[in-house]
C-alpha cells in the first residue's frame, strides 16, 4: 500500500509539472486576447493583463503579470497610445520582464490610419480606440497571425486559416453595417458618448462622433465639458444617447435629463463583456454595437 502510495504521489507531480508545450501568449486586454484565441485556438495559451470589464488606459499590474509576461513566448498590445499614455503602464512592465519589442512584444495596430485627439495641446496624441472599427479589427487579427506564424512556423498555414476564416466573418459584418447606416437621416447621424471613444467607428459608417470628455481620464464631466455636449444636441434631431459599459453613468444621466432624451442603450468599448454573457468575444461585441446603435439613432 506504501509503494502504491509512493506511486500515486508521483504520477500527480509529474501531471502538475508537466510543460505546457503550447505557445505562451500574453495580451494587454480581452479583445485582444478574443482575437487570439480565434486565430492560435488550441495551438497557444494565453494570459489577458487587464481583466474583462476593466479600463486600459490606467493598469496597475499585478505579480501574475509580471510572471506571465517574464515566461511569455509573445507579447501582443495595442498601441495608438492605449497602455503607453498616462504613467506607461505597459512599458514598465516590459522593462521589469525584460522585453524588447519586435522580438518579444509587438503592437496589433501596425497599419491602422490613426485618428488623433482634438483637445487643446493633445492634438499630436493619437486616439487608441481603433478596433471599434472592424476593418482596424482585421488588421489587428492579421498582424495577429503573422507573429504567431513567425513564432511557431510548424503551426504556420494553421494560424493563417483561422485568420482567413475569422476576417471572412468581421468583414461580412462590417460590410453589411456599412449598408445598414446609409438609412440614417443626416440630422441623425450623431453619435453621443460618454468617452471619445466612438471616432473610428463614426469614420467607419459614416457618423458623427459627439462626447462629454474625449478621453478617459480624472478630468471627467466638467461643467464647461457638460454645456458644449448639450449644446450640440440640440442643433440635432437625434433621440437617443449612449453609455459605455466601462464608465461611470452619471455623467450622461445628467444630460439625459438635461436634453430630456433617454439613453437608449450601454454599448461596449474598452472590454468585452464576462464570458458567457453577451458581448463575450470581439464579433458579438460589435454586432451589439452596431445593431443598438442604429436602433437607437433611428428612433
Amino acid at each position: 500500500m506504501i509503494a502504491l502510495t509512493a506511486c500515486g504521489s508521483n504520477n500527480k507531480k509529474e501531471a502538475t509539472e508537466k510543460k505546457d508545450d503550447r505557445l505562451q501568449v500574453v495580451t494587454t486586454n480581452s479583445i485582444l486576447e478574443n482575437m487570439v484565441e480565434e486565430v492560435g485556438k488550441d495551438k497557444v495559451s494565453i494570459h489577458s493583463i487587464v481583466p474583462r470589464g476593466k479600463d486600459p488606459h490606467e493598469h496597475e499590474p499585478l505579480p501574475e503579470d509580471i510572471s506571465k509576461a517574464t515566461n511569455a513566448d509573445v507579447i501582443f498590445f495595442n498601441g495608438l497610445n492605449l497602455e503607453t499614455g498616462g504613467d506607461g503602464w505597459f512599458i514598465k512592465l516590459m522593462e521589469t520582464s525584460k522585453k524588447k519589442e519586435g522580438k518579444d512584444y509587438f503592437v496589433v495596430s501596425e497599419g491602422v490610419e490613426p485618428m488623433y485627439l482634438t483637445g487643446e495641446g493633445q492634438e499630436s496624441q493619437q486616439d487608441p480606440h481603433a478596433w471599434l472599427s472592424l476593418a482596424n479589427g482585421m488588421i489587428y487579427v492579421e498582424n495577429i497571425a503573422k507573429v504567431l506564424g513567425e513564432k511557431d512556423p510548424e503551426n504556420k498555414d494553421f494560424y493563417d486559416q483561422n485568420a482567413k476564416e475569422y476576417v471572412a466573418k468581421l468583414d461580412k459584418l462590417h460590410q453589411e453595417s456599412i449598408d445598414k447606416f446609409n438609412d440614417v437621416p443626416e440630422k441623425k447621424k450623431l453619435l453621443v458618448t460618454s468617452e471619445g471613444a466612438f471616432k473610428y467607428f463614426s469614420k467607419a459608417y459614416g457618423l458623427e462622433a459627439a462626447y462629454i470628455w474625449e478621453i478617459n481620464t480624472h478630468d471627467q464631466g466638467t461643467p464647461e465639458q457638460m454645456k458644449r455636449i448639450i449644446s450640440r444636441i440640440k442643433e440635432t434631431d437625434i433621440s437617443s444617447l449612449f453609455v459605455e459599459q466601462s464608465v461611470d453613468p452619471r455623467s450622461m444621466e445628467s444630460v439625459s435629463r438635461e436634453t430630456k432624451l433617454p439613453i437608449y442603450e450601454t454599448i461596449f468599448t474598452d472590454s468585452l463583456a464576462k464570458k458567457g454573457e453577451t458581448g463575450d468575444t470581439y464579433l458579438s461585441m460589435m454586432e451589439w454595437n452596431l445593431d443598438k446603435i442604429h436602433e437607437g439613432l433611428m428612433k
